[in-house]
């Protein structure tokens, strides 16, 4: 068998690539899918679509790269993490919307919480803080104003899970339902001291057990694909949610090795081993996918909106055609003028959580032009990075570089950028689809189709080094006036 599929399922779109034993990608397809925003601050997606795109890329890239199912020795999942689904354990059908990472309409209920006292018991048990961003509060939230779903839950009729439970139980035809532990340690709901959904968590959140999915490990064989899907047969061996996928394909293995994956939002991830350290700087301490059937840690840092904010300059602003043509627009000006983009359109993540953050625009002046802003957008992502890096050197090792990947990642200014702003040189793989290839490696290695470690590590190709050229007082003012931006962006909506 000559190939492992990576089902990548994202926030805006569904990819599906094949890797050849070399690690390369053979072929690969896209779907991107609709975006719901009912209120302010709300954020769905429509589950059945996301099904569809992503079987109809897996498909695809099959067709493109002249491959059948026989040629694929297992399919690895990575998927947008802490987005709920709830559905009907008889029909498969979704009860409600699927309420996105991103969205806030719990933000009073985790404040609450806070305020009741509970948010350091929460933290010491799931290396989380109480944020509408993690999954517990959605789901809740589905129970109470879905008419009848609290107590169908009860009764044992209703399955929740985050995307790739989803993807998995249709795959399988309802005959698995299950998440990893990378996954489960994104909802509350999971000790990741103890490795197991936490009864004392369940209760907070008024979470009933029959809900929940088993949780197996990140790199293990959990199910075959039924044949009614253009797939029949193959391995689903590989499940990792898409941060820690990413951290796995960077070959992050090792205490002291980071990441930054410019998605849709950004996310800063350091390996710290097999030991819980709880951070001290509002950082999340989460399971990293292992190879090793065991439990392993990293901080991480989640910023919202990273390369989202290109999309909004293209669909908001109109400002560019694609997000392809950022990249000229900004290097049409030698800076941002003055300018600073605050892009908290979701509110701020990592370190400063503040889900009443607003999106600000300052500086502005009567010769600022379209180049400026854009250039203040990419800057805006490289600011925040540079936020979460200092929260996390802080309390790791320092790092002699940081590992880059994702689709923001090839832009070559922002690239430069990120390494001046942060003094260390800024390292790209040549296949900068790391989170795929994360998941592609977890099935292979469980499969056989790579025999280990180290022929994953002898077959990684050269990467493109950014060294940092900014001086070092140009540095401190540009980063103070980002600060001081941040701050007027702070608290903003009721």
């Amino acid at each position: 068998m000559a190939y492992i599929l990576a089902l990548d399922q994202g926030t805006t779109s569904s990819r599906a690539i094949l890797f050849d034993s070399g690690g390369a990608i053979a072929a690969a397809a896209q779907h991107e899918f609709e975006q719901f925003y009912p209120q302010p601050g709300w954020v769905e997606h429509d589950p059945m679509e996301i099904l569809t795109s992503q079987l109809s890329c897996a498909v695809e890239a099959l067709g493109r790269a002249g491959a059948r199912p026989r040629d694929v020795a297992a399919i690895g999942i990575t998927n947008q993490r802490e987005t709920v689904i709830v559905w009907d354990r008889a029909t498969g059908k979704p009860i409600h919307p699927a309420i996105v990472w991103q969205d806030r309409r719990t933000a009073a209920q985790c404040e609450a919480l806070e305020r009741s006292g509970v948010g350091d018991d929460v933290s010491n048990r799931t290396g989380l803080v109480l944020d509408p961003y993690f999954s517990a509060t959605k789901v809740g939230w589905i129970l109470d104003h879905v008419p009848g779903a609290r107590s169908r839950a009860e009764r044992g009729e209703l399955a929740f899970g985050t995307v790739d439970s989803w993807l998995i139980w249709h795959l399988t035809s309802g005959a698995r339902h299950v998440t990893d532990v990378t996954n489960a340690s994104r909802t509350l709901l999971y000790n990741i001291v103890k490795g197991e959904w936490d009864p004392e968590l369940l209760r907070i959140f008024n979470i009933p057990g029959s809900l929940l999915p088993e949780v197996v490990w990140s790199s293990e064989i959990v199910g075959e694909v039924t044949t009614t899907l253009g797939l029949g047969g193959v391995a689903i061996a590989g499940i990792a949610g898409d941060q820690q996928a990413a951290l796995f394909g960077q070959l992050c293995w090792t205490a002291g090795e980071a990441k930054n994956t410019y998605g849709t939002g950004c996310f800063l991830l350091e390996n710290i081993g097999a030991k819980f350290v709880r951070s001290k700087h509002r950082l999340i301490t989460t399971l990293a996918a292992s190879a090793h059937k065991r439990l392993e840690y990293a901080l991480e840092g989640s910023i919202f909106i990273g390369g989202a904010v290109v999309q909004w300059l293209r669909d908001n602003l109109k400002l560019i055609g694609s997000s392809a043509e950022v990249e000229a627009l900004a290097a049409g000006v030698p800076d941002s003028g003055g300018v600073v983009m605050v892009p908290a359109f979701v509110g701020l993540g990592a370190p400063h959580w503040d889900p009443h953050a607003g999106g600000l625009l300052i500086g502005l002046r009567r010769d600022t032009t379209p180049g400026h802003i854009a250039r203040a957008a990419l800057e805006s992502i490289a600011f925040q990075v540079a936020d979460v890096l200092q929260a996390v050197q802080s309390e790791a090792l320092p790092l002699a570089a940081l590992r880059v990947d994702g689709g923001a990642s090839v832009n070559n200014l922002l690239m430069q950028f990120q390494a001046d702003v942060l003094g260390v040189p800024v390292v790209r793989p040549k296949v900068t689809e790391t989170t795929a290839l994360g998941a592609a490696y977890l099935a292979g290695l469980a499969t056989g189709f790579w025999a280990g470690p180290d022929e994953l590590r002898a077959k990684r190709s050269d990467d493109i080094r950014f060294e940092p050229k900014m001086d070092a007082a140009e540095r401190v003012t540009r980063r103070a006036r980002w600060s001081r931006a941040v701050e007027r962006a702070k608290n903003w909506t009721d």
